[in-house]
C-alpha cells in the first residue's frame, strides 16, 4: 500500500526535508502555544507542492497570549528556536490572523527557482598619470 499524506506528496521534491521540518515546527507551535493544544483543540495543515515550490500553511485555534515571532533565545533556553528555524529555511514567511486563529505560511522555493541576489555592477577606480 503506498504512503498517504504529506510525506508521499513530498517524495522526491528537492525541499522535502526542509518542508517536513517546517510542518513539524509549525504544528508543534500550534499545539504548544495556542488553544490547539487544549482538549478539543485542533489545527489545520495545508500543503501545496509543485516543481517550483512547497507552500505550507498551518492554522491554529487561536487564543494565544502572544503573536508568533522569531526569538533570540540564550544557549541555555529550552524553547524559542522553532519559528527562527522556519524563517531560516523558508524563502518567505507570513503570519495572518489573531485571537480566533492564526495562519503561518512558509514558502520554500525549489533550488532552480530560488531568487539569487542580483550581481552588482563592478566598479573600478583607475588613476591616469
Amino acid at each position: 500500500m503506498p504512503p498517504v499524506g504529506g510525506r508521499a506528496m513530498l517524495d522526491g521534491h528537492p525541499r522535502s526535508e526542509d518542508a517536513a521540518l517546517v510542518v513539524t515546527e509549525l504544528g508543534t507551535n500550534a499545539v504548544v502555544h495556542t488553544a490547539s493544544g487544549n482538549s478539543g483543540g485542533t489545527f489545520h495543515v495545508a500543503l501545496t507542492v509543485s516543481p517550483l515550490a512547497v507552500v505550507i500553511e498551518v492554522t491554529d485555534s487561536g487564543t494565544s497570549e502572544t503573536s508568533p515571532r522569531a526569538q533570540r533565545p540564550t544557549p541555555e533556553s529550552t524553547h524559542g528556536r522553532g519559528l527562527g528555524m522556519v524563517a531560516a529555511l523558508a524563502d518567505r514567511i507570513r503570519i495572518q490572523g489573531g485571537d480566533p486563529g492564526r495562519t503561518v505560511t512558509a514558502e520554500l522555493d525549489a533550488p532552480l527557482h530560488r531568487q539569487e541576489p542580483r550581481p552588482q555592477p563592478a566598479c573600478a577606480e583607475v588613476l591616469l598619470p
